[in-house]
This record gives structure tokens, C-alpha cells and sequence, in this order.
């Protein structure tokens, strides 16, 4: 009994450790779907571990609703030292003939950016604002953006 208690115990162990094992995880909502020229998901990071690998990824999740076929945002980022930069990327949300980019559930459809094997040069707090950067002052359909940061394996 005692040799089934301590693999039962050393599985669960290693299933607990397997969890989502991100460094920062951070989610903003917008209210009524909609996201407004003026709204800026603003995330801030601590980093104290200048030698470690990061992967960055930005989540948009839209409803099946959306009308366009990507969506443009600038990313600023302000380092603890330096000056901010901003910078433009596009998150494309359907393939030319329609069909969705990205893991869809229902009516909601998760798009993702993401940088791979970035490392911060300086240690501290590092501050990232996500502005939606379409010629619509508003775009409807929105559900939320997340910044999730993880150490590369």
C-alpha cells in the first residue's frame, strides 16, 4: 500500500508542477466590447533576472462578430532606463478567404503576437501600453487583451 501512496503522491506532485507556468500573466477587459482609441492596456513587469530568455506574447480575443481581417496596434514600451518606444504591428484575425487565425471556441476566436527569446537589459520595471491603432476611433467586438511574459524552457 505504502509503494502506491508515494507514486500516487509523486504524480500529483509532477502534475501540480506541470500548471501554467508563466512569469506574468495580466488580462484587460473592455466593457461592451468595444475598444476606444483612447483606452490603453497599460502592464507593468518587473524584471530582476537579466540573464534568463523571455517569451512575450500578446492574446486578443474577439467574438465571431468582428468585421475586419486584422487588427494594428502600437506597442510602447518604456524601459526602467531610456527613453519609451512605440512601435506599430498588425495581428491578422482571418485568412483571405474568411476563415479565423487563431484557436476558436464558440464565438470567440483568441489571436496571438508573440516575440520570442527576448531578454530585458536592464533590471527593474518595465512598462507596456497596448493602443489599438485603426483609423476607427472605436472597433466593436473586443473581448480583452492580455500580456503573458514566460521564461524560455
Amino acid at each position: 500500500m505504502r509503494p502506491l501512496f508515494v507514486l500516487l503522491f509523486s504524480l500529483s506532485t509532477l502534475l501540480y508542477g506541470c500548471g501554467d507556468g508563466a512569469f506574468y500573466s495580466k488580462s484587460y477587459e473592455f466593457k461592451d466590447k468595444k475598444w476606444s482609441q483612447q483606452q490603453k492596456p497599460r502592464f507593468v513587469i518587473d524584471f530582476q533576472d537579466t540573464t534568463k530568455l523571455y517569451d512575450f506574447r500578446i492574446a486578443l480575443r474577439t467574438t465571431t462578430d468582428y468585421k475586419f481581417n486584422n487588427l494594428w496596434i502600437f506597442l510602447h514600451s518604456k524601459p526602467p532606463y531610456g527613453e519609451s518606444v512605440r512601435e506599430p504591428y498588425e495581428i491578422k484575425t482571418t485568412y483571405p478567404d474568411g476563415r479565423w487565425i487563431g484557436k476558436k471556441s464558440g464565438s470567440i476566436v483568441e489571436h496571438q503576437l508573440i516575440f520570442k527569446r527576448r531578454r530585458p537589459p536592464y533590471k527593474g520595471k518595465y512598462v507596456f501600453e497596448i493602443e489599438q491603432g485603426i483609423s476607427e476611433k472605436i472597433i466593436d467586438e473586443v473581448l480583452d487583451i492580455s500580456f503573458i511574459v514566460e521564461e524560455t524552457k
